[in-house]
């Protein structure tokens, strides 16, 4: 937590942090393109995020892609924002980003991404099986995710109410035990029609005792979906985190990841 207060504590590190929040998944020339001072001077600011792990990089062939990662700013809310605090600055919250809406143009059109890195002491085969195991998804998701796991399989995400309803259905495209999981991600009214589905890839890279787990949410359909996963995972994943690392899950209600959430 130190390095991120360090890492914020320096404007031009938070301006590249506001150009990642506008338009996620840059280079580090189009990052220059914003600001008046030498590639060096960037690729510097962006090192000192990544090492606060504000910043992650993901590889596209030779391109290395900024994403701002929200998970060490979502610890710091955790720790100091309160139950009771909480639905206050939602409601604000709310009501700026209804605002911003409305000053948007029709005219935007993008596929956005989301991606999001927690560090957790564990196995990264006790990773895989926390991600792929019915019983200890229903615990920390409030869903089971049922499957089989092989790659072309499909897998479902169902309630843990009694009913069994599914919210979310989906194929696993890759299954590389305990290092990589990508999958599908769609409601049923996603999977018989015309539009592409978003894309889950669970990441698991192992370091002595400690897993460094990188969830990437790709082609989303649109805001909406992106304000959804923005909320819903890194609570799944704070979840997780405590599940494996004390036993027992954080006091909080489960969340919905469905599409249409």
């Amino acid at each position: 937590m130190d390095a991120a207060f360090k890492a914020l504590a320096d404007p031009t590190r938070r301006l590249l942090l506001d150009r990642l929040r506008e338009r996620n998944g840059q280079t580090l020339g189009e990052l220059c393109e914003h600001l008046e001072m030498a590639r060096q001077s960037v690729t510097q600011h962006l090192d000192v995020l990544v090492g606060a792990d504000l910043v992650t990089v993901v590889r596209r062939g030779r391109l290395r892609l900024h994403y701002l990662n929200p998970a060490p700013i979502h610890e710091i809310e955790q720790r100091w924002i309160s139950e009771f605090d909480r639905p206050r600055l939602q409601a604000l919250s709310t009501i700026r980003n209804q605002a911003e809406e409305y000053a948007m143009t029709e005219t935007t059109v993008s596929v956005p991404t989301y991606v999001y890195v927690t560090y957790i002491r564990a196995s990264a085969e006790q990773v895989w099986r926390a991600l792929t195991d019915a019983d200890l998804t229903a615990r920390y998701w409030g869903h089971a995710n049922v499957s089989d796991w092989q790659e072309g399989s499909s897998w479902e995400h169902r309630r843990t109410d009694g009913s069994e309803a599914v919210d979310v259905v989906g194929r696993v495209l890759t299954a590389e035990r305990p290092s990589r999981l990508v999958i599908t991600f769609e409601d049923d009214l996603d999977a018989v029609s015309l539009r592409e589905p978003s894309v889950v890839t669970f990441l698991i890279e192992e370091h002595q005792d400690i897993v460094r787990l990188t969830v990437t949410h790709e082609n989303l359909p649109n805001q909406e979906m992106l304000n959804g996963i923005s909320s819903g995972w890194p609570a799944v994943l704070a979840n997780l985190k405590s599940l494996l690392e004390t036993g027992d899950v954080l006091p909080q209600a489960p969340w919905d990841m469905s599409p249409s959430a």
